[in-house]
């Protein structure tokens, strides 16, 4: 990126956060809001990409259902980057952040995070991420977060320093292997972004009634390390720079260490409490995302899945037979939206997995 770019940017952002400063961070919400609209009859490519996401994730919900979602995500997306990451250090502090975020029954999760051994910690683009880590830092949980860094050099020198305001250490992405190692050596909790597109040599696991590919590296320290994972996001509450803290799922090393393949169910577990917070939060959840564009090698080559990789899926211990036949079609096959039942129907699920209240 050319310099006159980058500052060009710096200064835009610079701009908007002196601009949005003496205003209540609610009154800033709408006006995110407003400019979502506008830019839903502007950047139509964009917004066709996540209305593609709706209709692959929600097959059976109606037309004007699933554009009211992209209009809300969009909202709510502007709202985190124009609002929320300028205001969080600015109205949350140590005194007085349970007046913007409070944290619900997290069972086991408390046990992890508040004790002296590592474990990681999984979310997803839906809901706040960056409100996330910065609250859990600040009431003292100690939490690495691994980040992709910013194109603008500037932009993410300022977002580093926001995010590490409150204790949060953040490691890059690029050669961050060693750090990471070292953190959870020392009894640290290491958090991962994880609904990305891990590319063609990625783990491909359930996640919407088709196979997408996700991080291998979560169920490898998970399982070098046998280490308990936290599924979580931070949900905001009623369109306002409020949030609550939901935990739904853990998964503990017990749970993986008698399962055929380790790997897949863990990978596919963790896909599944990410699938489920973007069920809670449709609204909340950056579809623009290209989920499914990597495809795992069989769909590539044009062939049926193979009977190998069908029975480890059906191994698992939530998989039902319409989701496995879904599974088995490629990307662009026509969705039969009965497998695409909540999960949290009480139909073949881990009687491990405690569905939120």
């Amino acid at each position: 990126m050319a310099l006159t770019t980058e500052l060009a940017q710096y200064a835009a952002a610079r701009t908007v956060a002196a601009l949005f400063s003496p205003f209540d961070p609610e009154q800033n919400l709408e006006t995110a809001r407003l400019i979502g609209k506008l830019y839903s009859q502007f950047g139509k490519k964009r917004r066709e990409r996540a209305c593609a996401g709706v209709r692959r994730a929600f097959p059976s919900m109606d037309i004007d259902t699933q554009e009211r979602i992209v209009d809300a995500c969009i909202g709510h997306m502007l709202g985190i980057f124009m609002v929320d990451a300028f205001a969080m250090p600015r109205v949350i502090g140590r005194e007085n952040w349970q007046e913007r975020v409070r944290v619900n029954d997290v069972g086991r999760a408390m046990e992890h995070l508040t004790s002296n051994k590592p474990c990681l910690f999984v979310t997803g683009h839906v809901g706040n991420w960056e409100i996330l880590g910065y609250v859990l830092a600040l009431v003292g949980f100690k939490i690495s977060a691994l980040a992709r860094p910013l194109d603008n050099r500037f932009l993410n020198d300022w977002l580093l320093n926001v995010r590490q305001k409150t204790g949060l250490q953040v490691l890059t992405k690029w050669g961050a292997s060693d750090e990471v190692q070292r953190v959870i050596e020392a009894g640290g909790k290491v958090g991962f972004i994880a609904d990305q597109n891990a590319g063609k040599d990625g783990l491909f696991v359930p996640f919407f009634s088709r196979l997408a590919s996700t991080y291998k590296s979560i169920p490898l320290l998970a399982m070098r390390y046998e280490l308990p994972i936290v599924c979580g996001y931070a949900r905001r509450i009623d369109g306002a720079f409020r949030y609550e803290l939901r935990v739904n799922d853990v998964i503990e090393p017990d749970d993986w260490k008698d399962a055929p393949d380790p790997m897949l169910y863990i990978g596919a577990r963790f896909n599944r409490a990410l699938e489920r917070m973007v069920r809670e939060s449709p609204e909340q959840y950056l579809w623009v995302h290209r989920r499914w564009n990597s495809r795992p090698k069989h769909e590539r080559a044009g062939l049926a899945m193979p009977d190998r990789l069908a029975k480890k899926l059906a191994e698992l211990p939530w998989m039902t037979p319409a989701l496995l036949d879904e599974l088995a079609k490629p990307i662009d096959a026509p969705t039969d939206p009965m497998s695409m039942r909540d999960p949290t129907a009480p139909i073949a699920i881990d009687p491990r997995y405690r569905a939120p209240a």
